[in-house]
């Protein structure tokens, strides 16, 4: 691909702003770990909501989009589409209950809702498993995206690459803190948006494409047109849709779309000046990550059948590209490359920034784990903040170093998704529940965790060597309904057989949040003189429903004037409006 001066004096001057807000933050970001990982909890909505946007608009993702488009059609999404119900439960009942706990991270939950050695094992456990572990394969996937993007569209190698990525991430991520991943995201989120839609505006020109009217009567693409699977064929429709809508948004555990919230979205709550502003965050990250971003890239995937219909020519077309990196996901950079001077330049800039803005997340996120959960609470209590902002800067740079490792042997970032839900198969419904029902312990978590990996152990590497379960390729779902429900009765069994929480503890945590009072009866019933907040979770269940059938109805809508169907393209328009005027009507009450 002919990438031409003006492509990177654009790259260059991207890398360069990136690196001067790092700069410019670094002075407050190491004045203390809680300006370091927090910002000093003085974030407005606005910011943070733009940051979740920025990172989750990783470089992976629309390569994982195009994948799922080019096996599955538009009607695969849904296998993330879903994740929208467990986003808007977050937004209307979780956001201000964490934003009330006021830890410095979701680990620290831990011991303000549990006590004991329990907790403090779940602290340090999760703190090493999630923040250095499972953050370092979530950043190997968006490092494999970008190599797959460097390989194609400048002929990089995987190793220059990461090298290239990674240098200039680091040194902002260390310097600037959370201060500086949010300001550069933010600036990050314009360049990757002019990116993505310039680049589907531009292949819809191609002489090979011709115009969307082509490309939607195109004998390749007209069947992959469908919000919906085929409910003809129970292989098709339960793993696409039935699954996600009915199970994975509640009971799977991923990085962004945690039941509850948590990680990096808890992070950006509790970094927030309020509640109110935690709430607004939350709100527009859910609006502007299901309904705004994903039409360009399935636009771009719906072309790349017409051009690359198969791997075979994606192969042909980039030899160089190494055969275990070859794959549906590909096609996304390989459409790319056919983008003229400058904009080649903008579209590359907001890859890279995908890429940079995801990355610093999860290495402010990850390294906020080391250094709180474990470092200051296990190895050095009495470390001062300085010291702590080193241990901070030190784990950046490591993750970001095994994280590299990974991705070189890595090759499908729809692979690694899909074992990271079954990891995480059964553990959701705890997130969920822990703040409502009294009943849960921290050995209620312990085993989940456990149980969960070990049946993903089973599933993944096990059981398709021995065949002790028979499960039929066209039937691979069934692996995360069997997960689910063995970690789901385990966890419940441990429960019941073990010791709840002392009620000095439950009655701490509940005076602290006030959540709704309903799975605290039991408890409260038995100190009469204790005040009982009366709690409005019936409303924000229901602004949940709205605000899910609201954000479903704007991406549709947008989908149907795509098609030109322009009848339910309104009706669907005036769904959405009307669940924002409901929204916006309710907004004060719940403040």
């Amino acid at each position: 691909m002919n990438v031409s001066t003006l492509d990177w004096a654009i790259i260059a001057a991207f890398f360069i702003i990136s690196l001067l807000i790092g700069l410019f933050t670094a002075k407050s970001a190491g004045s203390s770990a809680k300006e370091f990982f927090l910002s000093g909890r003085n974030m407005p909505w606005w910011l943070l909501g733009v940051s979740m946007v920025a990172t989750t608009f990783s470089a992976d993702t629309p390569n994982l989009v195009t994948d799922i488009v080019r096996k599955n059609g538009v009607a695969g999404n849904w296998a993330w589409w879903a994740f929208l119900l467990t986003g808007m439960l977050t937004v209307f009942v979780y956001a201000k209950l964490w934003r009330r706990s006021e830890v410095t991270t979701d680990l620290e939950f831990y011991e303000l809702r549990y006590s004991g050695k329990g907790a403090a094992f779940l602290r340090a456990f999760r703190a090493i498993y999630l923040g250095v572990f499972f953050n370092v394969v979530i950043m190997a996937t968006v490092s494999l995206a970008a190599i797959k993007i460097g390989g194609v569209m400048l002929g990089l190698s995987p190793v220059q690459t990461l090298l290239i990525a990674s240098v200039v991430t680091v040194i902002y991520s260390s310097l600037g803190g959370l201060k500086g991943v949010l300001l550069t995201d933010f600036f990050q989120f314009f360049i990757a948006i002019i990116g993505s839609f310039g680049a589907a505006f531009y292949i819809l020109d191609l002489p090979e494409i011709g115009s969307l009217n082509n490309l939607l009567a195109h004998e390749v693409v007209s069947t992959k047109l469908d919000f919906l699977p085929d409910f003809s064929d129970p292989n098709v429709y339960i793993p696409i849709f039935i699954l996600p809508i009915a199970i994975q948004w509640w009971a799977t555990w991923y990085p962004g779309a945690e039941p509850g919230g948590g990680g990096y979205i808890a992070q950006r709550m509790l970094s927030a000046k309020d509640e109110k502003n935690a709430i607004g965050a939350t709100l527009f990250f859910n609006v502007a990550h299901y309904a705004l971003r994903p039409w360009p890239w399935i636009i771009v995937a719906l072309s790349s059948l017409v051009i690359f219909p198969n791997i075979s020519d994606l192969q042909e077309a980039f030899p160089h590209i190494p055969v275990d990196k070859l794959g549906d996901d590909l096609a996304y950079p390989a459409m790319l490359s056919f983008l003229p001077t400058g904009l080649v330049g903008i579209v590359l800039a907001s890859l890279i920034a995908a890429v940079m803005s995801t990355l610093s997340t999860h290495l402010n996120w990850g390294s906020s784990y080391v250094v709180n959960d474990f470092y200051l609470r296990f190895i050095k209590p009495d470390a001062s903040d300085k010291q702590l902002v080193a241990v901070g800067r030190i784990s950046t740079v490591l993750l970001m170093g095994f994280s590299a490792v990974l991705a070189l042997a890595l090759s499908s970032a729809l692979d690694a998704f899909q074992i990271l839900l079954q990891i995480g198969a059964g553990t959701g419904l705890i997130f969920i529940l822990r703040w409502f029902w009294w009943r849960i312990n921290a050995y209620t978590e312990i085993s989940a965790m456990a149980i969960s990996f070990v049946v993903a152990i089973f599933f993944e590497v096990i059981n398709p060597k021995l065949g002790l379960i028979d499960i039929p390729s066209d039937q691979s779902y069934l692996k995360l309904i069997y997960s689910v429900s063995i970690t789901t009765v385990g966890w419940l069994i441990v429960t019941f057989l073990t010791q709840p929480e002392k009620d000095e503890v439950l009655l701490a945590f509940y005076r602290k949040v006030t959540p709704a009072a309903l799975g605290w009866r039991k408890v409260l019933d038995r100190y009469p003189s204790e005040q009982v907040v009366v709690g409005t979770l019936g409303k924000e269940i229901g602004l949940m429903i709205t605000g899910t059938f609201m954000v479903y109805s704007a991406l549709f809508s947008t989908g149907f004037f795509i098609y030109g169907e322009v009848v339910p393209g309104f009706i669907a328009a005036v769904i959405a409006l009307g669940g924002g005027f409901i929204i916006l009507k309710s907004w004060k009450k719940l403040n």
